[in-house]
């Protein structure tokens, strides 16, 4: 499990390139075979990817938790992103995953396995892991019963549709928010203007990318931006104090999720474009 510490603002502001990169920047979450874990010290969330293959992969606790299982003090929600179909099972009792669904498993269940229906062409999964206090009920959420809502436009190049999985009116969690975004053909920006939320941490995932196409993540103090070029299913940590926004050389889909203090939409603070620096 490849750990990642919480940073100071103060120490970005000097950071180079690849220093930056390798505090917030997550570059292969996705191998064949395997399930790739990364975690943050911010809100203690855990990311990861997965593609089974001929083999189930099981969730493990390592040596990094120090429990007896995963989900011992933990919940996690699992999102299918593209592939073939595939199946989760969570103490024997299995849940089919097509593309963009989702999946919230509570705190306590012991067994969880990833599965895929052909090793020819294997699910790809994204897992993302808050600390838990108390056990929800495992859920289902396919994408088609996903409440979207759709904001933007095309002449603010930020046509899209959100989709909010893990919230307080939808699976409900202990501190865990999960959604995705799409964005429509010809539309590149996403969360502009900019805000921050001091109260809880964000990480993005994006996906659905040609090769050669690449987002520019912006991060950083509203006074003291930074930006970051992220390629296909690579993932960023945003840590409470950093804008989080992001445009990209084509359109893409991207799921952000956040743990922290607030289980709510309404603590953002919003930083006018003409503060930006």
């Amino acid at each position: 499990m490849d750990i990642r510490y919480e940073v100071s603002p103060k120490d970005v502001k000097r950071y180079t390139t690849e220093e930056l990169r390798e505090s917030f920047l997550v570059e292969s979450l996705f191998k064949e075979g395997e399930i790739s874990f990364t975690y943050s010290h911010y809100d203690r969330l855990v990311i990861g990817g997965a593609i089974p293959t001929k083999e189930e992969l099981t969730l493990d606790a390592g040596d990094t938790l120090r429990t007896e299982h995963f989900l011992e003090r933990r919940e996690i929600a699992i999102i299918h992103i593209g592939g073939g179909k595939g199946k989760v099972k969570v103490n024997g009792e299995s849940y089919k995953l097509e593309k963009r669904d989702c999946l919230y498993v509570g705190k306590g269940n012991e067994q969880v396995t990833l599965h895929s229906d052909s090793s020819a062409d294997p699910a790809r999964f994204y897992l993302v892991s808050a600390t838990a206090h108390k056990n929800y009920p495992t859920r289902l959420l396919p994408i088609a019963e996903a409440e979207p809502t759709h904001l933007g436009s095309d002449a603010e190049s930020n046509n899209r549709t959100i989709y909010k999985y893990v919230h307080e009116d939808g699976i409900q969690s202990c501190q865990l928010m999960v959604g995705m975004t799409l964005l429509e053909p010809n539309n590149m920006w996403n969360t502009m203007p900019a805000h921050v939320h001091d109260r809880r941490m964000e990480a993005y995932l994006y996906f659905d990318m040609e090769p050669a196409s690449r987002v520019f993540h912006f991060m950083g103090q509203p006074n003291e931006t930074r930006h970051m070029l992220i390629e296909n299913e690579q993932a960023v940590i945003s840590p409470p104090w950093s804008i989080h926004s992001g445009v990209g050389t084509s359109n893409y889909t991207f799921i952000w999720a956040m743990a922290g203090e607030n289980y709510t939409f309404k603590d953002m603070d919003f930083v006018p474009v003409e503060e930006l620096k």
